[in-house]
């Protein structure tokens, strides 16, 4: 199912947590990517780095982990905030609880990420080096 939805897609983004296990479960995937990119060679990959702990080092050094894949991390992540959690909770998503919000901020900087690399903007194709803690 994962390799039909692949090549159906035009974006595969890999959710990735700042986490050895994540970095190293993303293989799988970038495995079923590479054997995509064949028949799809316009196919776009990125890596979405989500739930980072701020000022931790595996936080800081999640994309320089992911590095050995040679495929883009994106730029902007998501913080494991309280905001997120309490969003799920009241059945809202964390634009309509806090619209200017830290974790909103962090949301709008990653759409905006996701559609210039779907859109083919310049530097979508190279891997991304370092990450910003928020």
């Amino acid at each position: 199912m994962t390799r039909s939805a692949i090549l159906a897609a035009d974006l595969v983004l890999i959710p990735v947590q700042p986490s050895p296990l994540d970095v190293w479960g993303a293989r799988a995937v970038v495995e079923l990517l590479t054997e995509a990119a064949v028949m799809r060679p316009a196919l776009k990959t990125a890596f979405a780095i989500s739930r980072k702990i701020v000022n931790t080092a595996i936080g800081r050094d999640v994309s320089d982990a992911l590095a050995v894949y040679r495929m883009r991390v994106l730029a902007a992540s998501l913080v494991q905030r309280v905001g997120f959690a309490e969003a799920l909770a009241s059945g809202q998503t964390v634009l309509e609880i806090a619209p200017t919000g830290a974790a909103s901020v962090e949301v709008m900087e990653l759409a905006r990420e996701i559609l210039e690399v779907n859109n083919g903007k310049e530097g979508s194709d190279r891997p991304s080096k370092g990450s910003r803690d928020r």
